[in-house]
């Protein structure tokens, strides 16, 4: 049997030995789900996990990605997440119950909005032989709209409405995917196709190559039709890329979705205070990291999207800045 004092000589070395471990076992764990790896969502994810873990010591922020997108939102209402990277279509369309989701018997009203991290636009490129100068001279041309169902397809559909065409006011309308075999590069180049859309962030050294090399130009969307849909559409965003954002390509403007920050109405007030905190004081850091994730500010964190309530931490946070 143990004697008095070895039991007190252990009992001292547990005390001591759980006052040495490392902050992270005594951090609150925030688990943030982004998109699968190799996703833009994925990488702004890490990036934003590191920053938090370096400035935070009583949080330890944990990614975890999902090939789709919608199991983010379903794991935030469940409380299996604590935040998530979400396009604005989708959360507006899941919190409105709109689009696919009026199918779906889940309600959403556990789902909370900490701010915007990052634009998504919707970028038409030219060829400069096509005689393409303004959107309207989109029409009796060759474009690729992708596949359907695609977001190409359904950027392509969403100008289509907007500018009141159909696909018989195109010489062709092609259906080719942004695939590893790059067939709609590869038809672009050939002047096969004279247009063609391009989701994703910006700068891409691929798309500048394609550019370069294939004889083309982002198109400028500024548009009365484009900016009537921007105004009617809470999920949908003016969207302005710089001059230089490619070389010798000037300011150029368009549209497209917003990646929000969004967190489980579950999550505690204090650490979503303290998230929202560590974005704005360490803005130039993420710009620096990529110039895509400057968007955060204390200005651009009040756009909530339409029928959707700010965390109370964020809405503290920015009532107080």
């Amino acid at each position: 049997m143990l004697t008095k004092k070895i039991v007190s000589i252990i009992y001292v070395l547990l005390i001591a030995g759980m006052c040495g471990l490392p902050a992270s076992a005594q951090a609150f764990d925030v688990l943030l789900g982004t998109g699968a790896p190799g996703s833009f969502s994925y990488f702004s994810g890490r990036v934003l996990c590191r920053m938090l873990n370096s400035q935070m010591d009583d949080v330890y922020c944990q990614q975890v990605p999902a090939a789709v997108e919608i199991d983010n939102l379903t794991n935030l209402q469940s409380g299996s997440l604590d935040i998530s990277l979400v396009d604005s279509r989708m959360l507006f369309d899941a919190v409105n119950k709109t689009s696919v989701f009026k199918f779906l018997d889940i309600s959403y009203e556990k789902l909370r909005a900490l701010g915007p991290l990052y634009d998504t636009p919707v970028t038409m490129i030219v060829r400069n032989d096509a005689g393409i100068g303004s959107l309207d001279d989109l029409k009796g041309k060759r474009i690729n709209a992708g596949t359907p169902q695609s977001p190409q397809y359904l950027a392509v559909d969403t100008i289509l409405k907007a500018k009141k065409w159909t696909k018989k006011d195109f010489s062709l309308v092609g259906d080719l995917p942004p695939s590893k075999s790059n067939d709609d590069k590869k038809a672009f180049c050939y002047g096969t196709m004279q247009a063609m859309v391009y989701i994703g962030i910006h700068p891409d050294f691929s798309l500048q190559r394609l550019l370069k090399t294939c004889n083309g130009q982002l198109l400028n969307m500024a548009d009365g039709d484009i900016e009537k849909l921007v105004n009617g559409d809470p999920a949908l965003w003016k969207i302005d890329l710089a001059a230089g954002t490619y070389p010798s390509h000037p300011k150029v403007e368009t549209f497209g979705t917003r990646t929000i920050l969004v967190a489980s109405d579950n999550l505690d007030g204090e650490i979503a205070y303290k998230i929202i905190a560590a974005i704005v004081n360490n803005k130039q850091h993420l710009t620096n990291v990529h110039s895509a994730l400057s968007l955060f500010s204390a200005d651009t964190a009040r756009e909530s999207v339409h029928g959707m309530k700010l965390h109370p931490g964020a809405a503290k946070y920015l009532a107080e800045h």
